[in-house]
């Protein structure tokens, strides 16, 4: 301990080798940032939609949207820094397929409460900001909860072997169809590629979980 006290008076390049208030802060509020998002994604988000694909990337981007914040707070930046990172993340699309509405929201609430606790100003007291976290995360569960036996954009990919089965059918004949073929409640499809040399279509159907 006596050697990072006698480090605090030194510089590299006009630069503060260590400053153990600073570091202590950063420690502190990346330790909580990462509990909220244990707790939102984890005990909130899976627990609902059983989906740990996303995990990696919740993660991921909440580490990284933190730490760059925290450490350009200092520059001044202020709201339109923050607003341009929505602006950024909100229109990432996975090459593989569109990311479901639901799944956006939560990497927006990821990326908004690492905003908020990185850059939370000195006038802003732990008490407050431990309170905005908490009523987020009570938020988010109660919305989860009334819409938990309303769940309908689970989705599934179908590979049907039949284009003609689907071409230019009846919707809900299509939807009868489909919910026997895949034994599930399904609400709603949508046709993807449809391959007329090998008579294949790609289907996407949306059901209910519950």
């Amino acid at each position: 301990m006596w050697i990072l006290l006698n480090l605090q008076e030194y510089s590299l390049y006009g630069v503060n080798i260590i400053n153990l208030g600073d570091l202590g802060e950063l420690v502190s509020r990346f330790a909580f940032n990462l509990l909220m998002m244990f707790v939102i994604i984890r005990f909130i988000y899976y627990k609902q939609r059983k989906k740990k694909e996303f995990f990696f990337s919740y993660f991921a981007i909440s580490g990284v949207v933190f730490f760059l914040c925290f450490l350009l707070e200092s520059v001044k930046l202020e709201l339109g820094f923050a607003l341009g990172l929505f602006a950024i993340f909100g229109i990432i699309r996975y090459r593989t397929r569109p990311i479901p509405i639901r799944e956006m929201t939560y990497l927006f609430v990821v990326i908004g409460v690492s905003v908020i606790n990185a850059l939370a100003s000195k006038n802003v007291s732990y008490a407050e900001l431990v309170f905005t976290n908490i009523a987020l995360a009570l938020l988010i569960h109660a919305l989860e909860r009334m819409n938990y036996k309303q769940v309908i954009d689970t989705e599934k990919m179908v590979l049907h072997e039949r284009i003609d089965r689907v071409d230019g059918q009846d919707e809900q004949e299509l939807i009868n169809y489909l919910a026997r073929l895949t034994n599930l409640d399904v609400i709603r499809y949508k046709l993807g590629r449809m391959d007329y040399n090998t008579q294949t279509v790609e289907i996407t159907v949306f059901y209910r979980t519950v």
